[in-house]
């Protein structure tokens, strides 16, 4: 055999090796991916307790499957209030707390929950203090009855931080409140004089205003610090599961750019006429022009917003005192979602 004749045996000798080279390859990365698109979607538990358009971002997020491309199969149940939420929490039964700080999440962790807010989704009080016909000025709401969800919830705590503002003193100003529900309860509750007023959202407070209802305030235009919508999980269950919560957070962003774009209005009205129960998708706008205004993709929780909800709860009680707002943030995966370019 001659030299040129070697020269052409190893050169097909090559060939043969890189081709079944590329052929094992591209197999193994078929089976990759095969497993990867077979791994069973992580079982995930959310429990919002307030029913407005702040909760909007998880029914869009569920609707269009943006926690499903994420792999994540979500189930959101909508709890009563604030305490029990935070109880199937500490239970295990939820693995997510979609809500504010309040006396019921800071005071989960002061009795020992290993709570953390992960990321927040609003960073302001936001909301409509609505009243009765006969209320003109904050200090009307004085010896009157005031509605809330829960004594110690997030709908009391926009109400304390509101009451702050202005100057009001419950106690000092004889001001009642009284458990109501829900927010279309509350409003309710305005409209046939149950109560003198009560902080709702804008979709509600709206429909009121429609029927000659006052709004005694838009607490956004207030600029009051505060962690409002947020995501709250056990540090425990962030440790054993940084990949969920991760994946969570990504399929919220989603639907956060989602719900931004004008061209899917349809479609978020829809999801949020849904989530409140609205006879006319219609009477969702001004919800909608909410989520799109106050929703944001730098979803960092506020330190700052946290620590105004201890000082104010702090009045209450003095076990909030040893709180430290930067204990209760952990935000290593929005810093990393914030690294890749995500928002």
């Amino acid at each position: 055999m001659n030299l040129a004749s070697v020269n052409s045996h190893i050169e097909k000798t090559l060939m043969n090796i890189l081709q079944l080279i590329v052929v094992l390859v591209t197999i193994a990365a078929s089976n990759w991916s095969l497993a990867v698109a077979a791994a069973p979607a992580q079982k995930v538990v959310i429990t919002p307790a307030s029913f407005s358009e702040r909760e909007g971002i998880l029914i869009v997020a569920q609707n269009q499957g943006f926690f499903r491309k994420r792999n994540v199969d979500v189930q959101l149940v909508l709890m009563p209030n604030a305490p029990i939420a935070f109880n199937a929490l500490a239970a295990g039964e939820s693995h997510f707390y979609f809500g504010t700080t309040s006396g019921t999440s800071l005071g989960a962790v002061v009795n020992g929950l290993d709570g953390v807010f992960v990321a927040g989704f609003i960073n302001k009080l936001v909301g409509a203090f609505a009243v009765g016909k006969e209320i003109k000025t904050p200090n009307d709401l004085k010896g009157k009855s005031i509605g809330v969800a829960s004594l110690g919830g997030g709908n009391w705590m926009f109400t304390m931080l509101a009451f702050d503002h202005w100057g009001i003193e419950p106690k000092r100003d004889n001001i009642t409140f009284r458990i109501i529900g829900n927010t279309g309860v509350r409003a309710q509750s305005i409209a046939s004089g149950v109560i003198a007023g009560s902080m709702l959202g804008y979709t509600f407070a709206t429909n009121l205003r429609r029927d000659g209802y006052p709004i005694l305030a838009d607490v956004a235009d207030l600029n009051i610090p505060f962690q409002d919508s947020a995501l709250f999980t056990r540090k425990s269950y962030l440790a054993q599961h940084p990949e969920t919560v991760e994946n969570v957070m990504r399929a919220m962003l989603d639907a956060i750019g989602f719900i931004q774009e004008p061209g899917n209005k349809n479609a978020v009205l829809k999801s949020l006429a849904q989530w409140l129960r609205l006879a006319k998708t219609d009477d969702a706008l001004e919800g909608y022009e909410f989520m799109r205004r106050m929703y944001s993709k730098r979803i960092y929780p506020t330190v700052d917003g946290i620590r105004n909800a201890i000082r104010v709860l702090s009045t209450t009680n003095e076990k909030f005192r040893g709180l430290k707002a930067e204990d209760l943030v952990d935000d290593r995966i929005v810093r990393k979602l914030e690294k890749e370019g995500a928002f």
